[in-house]
């Protein structure tokens, strides 16, 4: 069962007149992950930003998003808001610009989750604190009274998963969330979309150029360059047989790093 059906997703720059997605057609199983990877660039963000809705005003959208049947694209901007949050969750690729920054993080936990259940400030931070320790982050009441840059963006990434949490979307963007950590961050935070997916069988898209994070999550893969789609299939499939040059070269350039990594390991 699919729960969510992109059909001939075009993204067009009404200020440069260009098209930055071509025909964009997928879809997301049930319970599923989904990859879009590909370089920096190619529409993969624009795309995710598009089924929430959320580019800017002069990128124009057209086609089908169907979320359990729903066109997205048809809804106003006051439905579309309830839908973003419960029904559909991002998080983005840099913490810091998920916040406000003139607010304590706790602030912006606690409108978000008024808006979709009207819980009290008790219930909120109750429920705000089990799950920010269950993605492993201490003193859970101190990180809620600082401001985003007090906090380091592993930090805010894993605040982001919490709220995923406490949330329980549908559907869980991940937007590149590694990008802007250090390794040992990176680690952490997919182990945790890891442990997300498992606790809630929510389905999920993960933004990454990272093949190798994304063997660990995925079930399918989406390959874009220059807007369109250009390969598509399950994880064995596309690390094993890749058809699509770029796509192989993607792959034999994730191995060479793989082999590099291990040699120089091997000689310390």
């Amino acid at each position: 069962m699919n729960i969510l059906e992109v059909k001939n997703l075009n993204i067009r720059d009404v200020k440069t007149d260009g098209d930055i997605v071509h025909n964009g057609t997928f879809t997301l199983k049930e319970g599923s992950c989904l990859a879009i990877v590909g370089e920096s660039g190619s529409g993969k963000s624009i795309t995710c930003r598009a089924i929430m809705r959320l580019n800017k005003s002069w990128l124009q959208q057209s086609g089908d998003i169907l979320f359990k049947g729903e066109n997205l694209n048809l809804l106003s901007e006051k439905e579309m808001r309830k839908m973003r949050g419960k029904k559909l969750c991002m998080i983005l690729q840099n913490g810091m610009s998920a916040f406000d920054p003139s607010c304590v993080i706790g602030v912006h936990l606690k409108e978000t989750l008024v808006e979709h259940f009207g819980w009290s400030n008790k219930e909120i931070e109750e429920k705000m604190k089990n799950a920010m320790e269950s993605v492993m982050l201490k003193n859970p009441i101190e990180i809620m009274n600082k401001h985003p840059h007090q906090l380091s963006g592993g930090m805010l990434q894993r605040i982001m998963i919490a709220l995923a949490l406490v949330l329980e979307p549908d559907i869980i963007i991940a937007d590149e969330p590694t990008t802007a950590l250090d390794t040992i961050s990176q680690f952490e935070v997919v182990e945790q979309l890891i442990k997300l997916r498992e606790k809630m069988g929510s389905s999920m898209i993960f933004v990454s150029h990272d093949l190798g994070v994304v063997k660990k999550i995925a079930d399918n893969i989406l390959v874009m360059k220059d807007g369109k789609i250009i390969e598509r299939g399950n994880v064995q499939a596309i690390f094993s047989d890749a058809q699509h040059e770029y796509t192989k070269y993607l792959v034999s350039a994730k191995e060479e790093l793989s082999n590099q990594f291990k040699k120089n390991m091997g000689r310390r």
